[in-house]
């Protein structure tokens, strides 16, 4: 019975990610639009107030009162009342899950992936009942007590919330304000885990462990708030590449980039294709966006892989910027089913395209640059092998 609620409450998630992702799919590039990047990060910061208790997100009492009423009127202990129930139960329950819930819809419509949107509810709809499963299996023995942990798992969420308002941002602010953003996030929560309160002589393990974690975190966005007044980049290596690190003799290591041609149509295209033709040499065209996150991973981490530009060193590199996403670059896209960036579409020195060997999302080097050389081998025939 147990099962069969929560699976109601999945059905009806499930369904509202799957709408939510197929709205996101027409209206992808829209989203990305920068005062909607700026709007939802800006929604994401109000969720994470209402985490930490600065106000309640909830439906109106009268709506809350006629959904329970309903499920109320459903016959107790059998499979399909469970279901209904559940079912009934999801949009009563929304009103406690509402910033996770809100934020979840928020990225679902971004990807326009229908598929992962609703499997993105169904997890969720499953994590919130997993801990219903195992009561139920339990026959009530293991019931959680209420207790000062919830408060601390809710303002756990908040700082989720916020890291997402900064991931949004990061598509529109310049890196080192980012990691500045990063910087004071990561110090606050460690002053929340209690890195600068005392500990008590009685003080628990559980205070003690939470103290100690507090205190990394604090040093960790100390750190990063250094690395970022000193021009610092990339939050995983705050010193590298500032001036700090030039200053001290570590300076940051200089690497190539590969250096890609602009195209906007179709004809564009196809004569860059037929003038590598001619002269031997396969092409790789790559989708790109300013909005695209993996698109700035996969120059970041993948393009600049030695490994990946020696598999490229016969290849014309061609790069559609299509976050206009104006009729010439929905045309592009029609033209090979791209659904959006990052795609990569590869052909052969033969000049014929190879859908085969076509990348979506990020690839990392290790992958990518082995990829390349099937996709870019002499012949097609080479290439399937």
């Amino acid at each position: 019975l147990a099962l069969l609620y929560v699976l109601g409450m999945a059905l009806t998630y499930t369904i509202a990610g799957a709408a939510f992702a197929a709205a996101g799919q027409q209206a992808q590039a829209v989203f990305q639009q920068p005062w909607i990047l700026a709007t939802f990060a800006g929604l994401f910061v109000l969720l994470a107030l209402s985490m930490f208790g600065l106000f309640e997100l909830q439906m109106p009492a009268s709506v809350q009162t006629k959904l329970a009423t309903i499920s109320g009127n459903q016959k107790s202990g059998t499979a399909v009342g469970a279901f209904v129930m559940g079912a009934l139960s999801s949009l009563v329950v929304t009103a406690c899950v509402a910033p996770p819930l809100v934020a979840a819809l928020a990225v679902i419509g971004q990807s326009g992936d229908v598929v992962r949107g609703g499997a993105a509810l169904f997890a969720l709809s499953m994590g919130m009942g997993t801990p219903l499963l195992v009561v139920g299996a339990s026959a009530g023995r293991l019931m959680p007590k209420v207790g000062p942990w919830m408060e601390t798992v809710k303002q756990g969420f908040g700082f989720v919330m916020l890291g997402l308002a900064i991931w949004m941002l990061a598509r529109l602010l310049p890196e080192g304000v980012i990691l500045f953003l990063w910087a004071v996030l990561i110090f606050v929560a460690g002053v929340y885990l209690g890195a600068l309160t005392p500990l008590g002589e009685d003080a628990s393990g559980a205070r003690k462990l939470g103290k100690s974690f507090g205190m990394l975190a604090t040093l960790y966005g100390a750190v990063l708030f250094i690395g970022a007044l000193a021009g610092g980049h990339d939050p995983l290596q705050p010193l590298k590449g500032s001036v700090l690190a030039s200053r001290g003799g570590v300076a940051a290591e200089a690497h190539e980039e590969l250096q890609f041609a602009r195209i906007k149509t179709v004809a564009d295209l196809e004569q860059a294709v037929a003038d590598a033709n001619r002269n031997g040499q396969s092409v790789m065209l790559d989708f790109y966006a300013d909005w695209c996150v993996s698109c700035k991973e996969m120059e970041k981490y993948t393009f600049t892989d030695g490994d990946v530009m020696a598999a490229l060193s016969n290849t014309v590199l061609l790069q559609a910027d299509v976050t206009a996403n104006d009729a010439a670059d929905k045309a592009l896209m029609l033209r090979f089913g791209v659904k959006g960036p990052p795609s990569i579409v590869f052909f052969g020195p033969d000049g014929i395209e190879r859908p085969a060997y076509e990348v979506v999302g990020y690839m990392k080097a290790d992958k990518f640059a082995p990829h390349v050389r099937r996709a870019t081998a002499s012949t097609t025939t080479s290439a399937q092998r």
